[in-house]
């Protein structure tokens, strides 16, 4: 069996789902029995300042929950984008927020996939479903997981209070992995 570790960071300002994006990942990746660690951390402010969590996933025992270059990088704003982007494995994926972030280098092979992930949100009139464009771009990025997979755990996050969420969310999920680019 080949042994798969993935390091992923989620970067953009509070507010902006980057928690619920590693949580989703870690807890399928659990419910795809892999180990998985989401360490999340937060600026001084928690809505709209910085925040970022690291995500490791793999088929063997993870012994640090920490990381200084990642295999995969998610920035959903220009800030994380200048404080993280080079932060990348080489030959590593940035996936960024093509609505807020416009132009991007990348450096030893790193692949870029942008998403309008704010027009996405805004064409479904649910800007809160933003980061779901997002996780949708680069589920189609990496194949990591299926669609149907996350969404049975963002249905066990919701559970039945927000349960009339799922659809809205699953569409945008969809959304984004059409505008994969």
């Amino acid at each position: 069996m080949s042994k798969m570790t993935k390091t992923i960071r989620i970067a953009g300002f509070g507010g902006q789902g980057v928690m619920l994006m590693g949580q989703l990942l870690a807890a399928t990746a659990s419910n795809e029995n892999l180990n998985s660690i989401w360490v999340p951390s937060y600026g001084p402010e928690t809505r709209g300042g910085t925040a970022n969590c690291l995500v490791t996933i793999s088929d063997q025992a993870i012994y640090s929950p920490v990381f200084a270059k990642a295999d995969h990088c998610i920035v959903l704003n220009e800030p994380s984008y200048i404080k993280y982007g080079a932060m990348i494995k080489d030959g590593g994926l940035l996936l960024y927020n093509a609505s807020l972030i416009k132009e991007v280098k990348t450096l030893n092979g790193v692949k870029a996939v942008g998403v309008n992930a704010n027009e996405i949100a805004a064409d479904l009139d649910e800007p809160k479903v933003m980061n779901m464009a997002i996780l949708g771009a680069y589920l189609e990025a990496t194949k990591l997981f299926s669609d149907a997979s996350i969404m049975k755990t963002l249905a066990q996050f919701f559970g039945e209070k927000k349960e009339h969420l799922l659809a809205i969310n699953e569409k945008a999920l969809t959304l984004g992995h059409q505008n994969a680019k």
